[in-house]
């Protein structure tokens, strides 16, 4: 198969997509992009994600998202930056990673038996175009109305430290749960996959074309 020729006569090189980076370092995330196939490398985008004054949840995600791209792409002007966060929403308070047991444990005790709304943001960046684009995704889920016992066992199982209100659904975390409601169900584990499809296309990747990784 020969490839088309120019005016020239020279063949016409099919041109190169852009490079894609996950401005993250979270396996979570990872692994849910992995899903797509497409080449990918991570980089950590280094950003405070402490929450402004009076910044509602949704604010706080889309924010950060925002920012972690932005402070990828800066770096990789050329390439296309994917950033995410997700902040548990409790009746408009924003909790985010316990970071240890003891907040694990506190954080726990005043979900239970309530919903949560966990805010997911995605952006997508592409400095050198000026392209910049964020969705976020809303995630309600109930939780059951856990004994103290069950919130040790389930943390001593699972140690979620690193998880968004401790909720790790794609673990042990599914018992802590009456039920889930989303249009984005890759959502609730940190990434939009829905979305973040949505935002690629925009943003001129053909994925079902793009070369698998």
């Amino acid at each position: 198969m020969t490839l088309p020729s120019s005016p020239l006569g020279e063949p016409r090189l099919k041109p190169t997509p852009p490079a894609l980076i996950l401005g993250s370092t979270s396996r979570y995330r990872r692994e849910l992009l992995a899903r797509l196939r497409l080449p990918f490398e991570c980089v950590a985008p280094e950003v405070d994600e402490t929450p402004l004054p009076g910044e509602a949840p949704a604010e706080l995600a889309l924010r950060l998202a925002l920012a972690k791209a932005h402070a990828v792409a800066k770096r990789h002007p050329s390439a296309v930056v994917i950033g995410s966060d997700q902040v548990a929403d409790l009746g408009g308070e924003p909790l985010g990673k316990p970071g240890n047991h003891e907040r694990a444990v506190a954080q726990l005790q005043r979900m239970r038996g309530h919903t949560v709304v966990f805010q997911t943001a995605v952006a997508v960046v592409r400095h050198d175009t000026g392209f910049a684009q964020s969705s976020l995704a809303q995630i309600q889920v109930k939780f059951r109305d856990l004994s103290d016992s069950d919130i040790e066992a389930y943390l001593r199982a699972e140690q979620p430290y690193d998880c968004a209100g401790s909720a790790k659904s794609e673990g042990l975390g599914i018992v802590l749960l009456d039920a889930i409601h989303s249009d984005d169900p890759t959502a609730l584990i940190g990434l939009p996959l829905i979305r973040t499809c949505q935002l690629l296309q925009a943003a001129g990747l053909h994925l079902l074309s793009a070369p698998t990784a």
